[in-house]
């Protein structure tokens, strides 16, 4: 275990913690430690997930952005992404995966090129919606971290790998939470534009 696989998962973890309470600050927190990852991944030969802290480092700046000031000047509520929603963009993850897949197979010595390229299309689609405060965020989140756990672990990457297993019981939790939040806002709504 090096200094910097514990110094990446201790920021990591403040940050995907905050995500879980719905905080702002989860944002900048995760951007120094996507850059850690991305230094991290690339020792252990995992080049997917370097392209993905590559590509978390510019959504996390946008969506720093967006949930700041992304509806109308005002902090955007949690919401529903939908279940037909999901049920186009699951198959597409897969299909995207399969060809990165190959592609690092044929021109890298990547470590297990399809479970590392899955980890990269369900992690891209969770950020997606992550950004866009939507609830189903974490269902892909459960899914990354599921298929994470075992990767980093056959690389030796056990804090990292123990952690993502703690990540897969807060994505649990947030999404709970969320739903709350989602639920709250809802009752408000209709509360609000209910006849006097």
């Amino acid at each position: 275990m090096s200094a910097l696989e514990i110094a990446c998962n201790l920021i990591t973890t403040i940050s995907i913690l905050l995500a879980g309470r719905n905080s702002v600050h989860t944002w900048w927190t995760g951007i120094i430690g996507c850059v850690l990852f991305g230094l991290l991944f690339f020792q252990a030969q995992l080049y997917a997930d370097v392209t993905l802290q590559i590509f978390f480092v510019a959504t996390s700046a946008y969506g720093w952005m967006h949930w700041r000031r992304g509806n109308n000047g005002q902090a955007r509520p949690v919401t529903r992404a939908g279940l037909r929603h999901v049920a186009l963009i699951a198959p597409l993850g897969l299909l995207v995966a399969s060809l990165y897949a190959l592609i690092l197979h044929r021109f890298t010595d990547a470590y297990a090129p399809l479970l590392d390229s899955l980890v990269l299309t369900f992690s891209v689609i969770a950020q997606w919606l992550l950004m866009q405060r939507r609830l189903e965020a974490w269902w892909f989140w459960l899914l990354v971290n599921t298929i994470a756990v075992p990767l980093f672990a056959s690389r030796e990457l056990y804090l990292t790998s123990f952690l993502y297993a703690c990540y897969w019981v807060n994505a649990i939790i947030a999404f709970f939470y969320w739903r709350s939040l989602l639920t709250k806002d809802i009752d408000a709504t209709t509360s609000a534009n209910a006849p006097a």
